[in-house]
Parts: C-alpha cells; structure tokens; sequence
C-alpha cells in the first residue's frame, strides 16, 4: 500500500557542525593571525619562488622569496599587536520598558602612538534582549591617542535584566595579508522595565482593605471630615454602586442615574502588591501577571495608598525604581506557594498567583488575581474557603498580543466573585 510524502515523518536536520578546518582557523583566528584570500595567495607565490630558487639556485629568486616572507611574518604579528593598544569603554545604559528603544553607546580608544586602519568592530548583544543578535561597524581610522564613538539602538522584546559583557574587534591591517580578531572587556548592566499598562479604574485597588477599614459614606462623615468625603463630580451609575451615592434630582434631570464620586483620603492605608513566583506558572501567564503587578503598582500610587511590592526573592520593596528593577529581574521560583507566603507582610494584598491553595493563606481583607488554564473550573475558585475576592484570568499560552488590552480591560472590571463568610 503506497503512502504519500505528507503522511511519512519528517526529519528533523539538525545544523551542521562547522568542519575541523573552519574552526582550526578561527581558533588561530583569535589566538594568532589567519590569512586572508590574498595572504594565502601571497602565501602559495612565496613559495613557489623558493622553490624555484632552489632548484634553480637562482639569486634574484632568492631575493624575491625573502622579501616575501619577511613581509609575510610583518602581515602576520602586526594584526594581533595592533589590536591589543585598543580599549572598549561602554558607558551607562539608561533603564528602559518592553519595546522601547536601548541605546548602547561605545567608545572605541587608540591607546597606542600608531594610527589603527580598518577595523570592524561587532558587539555581541545578550540572547532574548533584542530581534538582532549582533551590530557591526566599520572604523576607516582612529589616530594616535584619539577615541571613536559609536552609537546605536536595539529595539527591547522582553524584560529581564541583561549584561553586556565583551566587544570583538578585528582587522587585517596594516598589509591586509592576514587577519586577528580580539575580545575586548565592556561590561555593563541592561535593565528593561515590564510593561505599564494605563488603568483608569482598578476595584481590585479600590476596594483593597474593606473588610478591616471600610470608608464611611454617611453625611455625617462628609461634614465632620472636610477634607473627604465631598462630592467631586457626578457620573452615570454603574453596577455594584452604593444607592447612597444616588444624587435623586440629578437623576431626574437627565431620565438616568447619577451616582456622586466623592472625594476620599485614603494616604494612610498600606497595601501591598504581592507576586507568586512559585514553581507551576506558564511563561506567558507569568510574564502577564508581572504586567499587572506593575500596573497595579502604579495604580495605588495614583490613588494615593502607601503602596509596596512584596516579591519573595526582595522582601518589601517601595520606591518605583526598586520596585520596577524587581520586576524586571523575578523569575519563576522553584519552592512551592506555601513556603512562600510565611514571609509575607501582615497587610492587605493584592495577590497574583496560579494557585488555588494560596488563597486560604491571604491576610484579612486581600484580593487576588488568578491564572488559570481553560480546564480549570473557576467554580473551585469561588466555592474555595478564601477570605477575599478577586477574579480569574485565563491563560492563554500562545497570545502574542505585547499591549496586553486583555488583561487591561479585566483589571477595570468589577470582582468577579461575591463574598464569604469570614
């Protein structure tokens, strides 16, 4: 019975491994000299020409083969003593977020008395930081004792914090016969930041810490407080607003009803973000909940909370440089949950796990965000004996959607489970 091509398994080609002779020249590459077409060209005339000196014991064959040679051996130590009088100095990366542009400047010095001629300089960028994997230039000269300055930018894919640790340099010169290449030292730190996204409402923030310290709506409040509780402006009711905030006559008015948004201090209450970085997470929910814990960050901050990041590899983090640099470097962990949250400070939280099990552990007055996959049922979510609320996202491993409108448009709506008996 005959098959077709499609039906039959496919190999898989593997990539070929270079042969013995390419990498026997690039290893003489760095450590010596390797020569170029026309240096093994050269190399083939010498010689012959010795050769024919030889045989036919000719004397201006004999010139003309140690001339040679002697501008051979001249081609060959030149390259490596030439590179060896330059320096690589990279300065400062400035922090960036996810698909922003790093710019990697690099100074090029010529360190020694004699002028450097045609160099290709190639900075090796670290792996997943960019689309492009390595940069290149082409330097025409460098005088004695000057510098040369090269500049260029990478567009960011993901966030982490990456280093940069060598530059290569290479150059044929001053003859062009033979070629050496070189690592130059340049190390410094990259650090691109997670994705920020702009939330306009957050209940998950707004509502954090209820259960302890619920805000007052009263008018009595509204009068003896004057700097909270008064109306700031009216809006359209949305589900799950107080009907004491109803502003009857406005309502009437416009023949829909108007909620008042009120005025609130709330400075003094101290929330916490908390991360789950424990082993079971799928990269991409990871990289999602990474994302939110910034925004959500940001968010409190903007509601005016004393707000912090907890991580379980930093502890308590405040100010917004460390806590994006934490963001940047978490990692999935491999200690399970519970270990994890004995750490945890004794403050509301908004936590951002995978992990069902983790809920029972939460402080009084918590929220959280769980990722889950599409066979998990949420009905054990919410069936579960917690002691917050919060909602369910779930994940999607193959979404390439960078600009998270998902996960946005989720953050800004309501809990998505009601609340139990404590």
């Amino acid at each position: 019975m005959s098959t077709s091509s499609s039906d039959r398994p496919q190999r898989i080609s593997k990539p070929k491994r270079p042969s013995k002779i390419k990498r026997f020249f690039k290893w003489l590459e760095w450590r010596f000299a390797t020569p170029e077409f026309i240096g093994g060209m050269y190399t083939f005339f010498t010689v012959f020409f010795f050769m024919a000196a030889t045989n036919t014991l000719s004397g201006w064959l004999y010139v003309i083969s140690g001339v040679s040679f002697s501008l051979l051996i001249v081609g060959a130590v030149m390259p490596k003593r030439l590179l060896a009088e330059m320096v690589v100095v990279r300065s400062q990366i400035d922090p960036v977020s996810v698909g922003d542009d790093l710019w990697i400047d690099l100074t090029i010095q010529n360190t020694g008395r004699t002028e450097k001629r045609l160099m290709e300089v190639r900075d090796i960028l670290p792996e997943n930081l960019s689309n492009i994997l390595q940069q290149d230039v082409v330097i025409e000269l460098i005088a004695p004792l000057q510098e040369y300055n090269w500049k260029y930018e990478a567009k960011t894919t993901k966030r982490g914090v990456f280093l940069f640790r060598s530059t290569e340099i290479a150059t044929s010169s001053p003859l062009g016969l033979f070629r050496s290449r070189r690592i130059c030292p340049s190390g410094q730190k990259a650090i691109v930041y997670p994705t920020v996204l702009p939330l306009e409402r957050c209940p998950l923030v707004d509502q954090l810490g209820l259960d302890t310290s619920p805000r007052q709506y009263s008018d009595q409040h509204n009068y003896s407080n004057a700097t909270e509780g008064l109306t700031k402006t009216l809006r359209p009711y949305r589900w799950g607003d107080p009907t004491r905030l109803i502003h009857w006559r406005t309502s009437a008015k416009f023949g829909e009803l108007r909620v008042r948004e009120l005025e609130v201090t709330i400075g003094g209450q101290e929330v916490a973000i908390a991360l789950d970085n424990s082993a079971g997470w799928e990269p991409a929910a990871f990289e999602e909940a990474v994302v939110a814990a910034a925004s959500l960050y940001f968010y409190a901050q903007k509601a005016k909370l004393s707000v912090r990041l907890w991580t379980n590899d930093t502890g308590i983090v405040q100010s917004d440089r460390a806590v994006l640099e934490a963001l940047a470097a978490v990692n999935i962990s491999t200690d399970s949950a519970p270990d994890l949250l004995k750490d945890m400070p004794d403050l509301p939280v908004v936590w951002l796990s995978h992990s069902n099990d983790s809920i029972a552990y939460l402080p009084l007055g918590s929220r959280w965000v769980l990722w889950q996959s599409l066979g998990e049922s949420s009905a054990q979510v919410s069936g579960s004996n917690q002691r917050s609320l919060g909602l369910t996202i779930e994940t999607m491993p193959d979404a390439d959607d960078l600009s998270y409108k998902s996960l946005r448009s989720q953050l800004q709506e309501y809990l998505s489970t009601a609340t139990t008996s404590l």
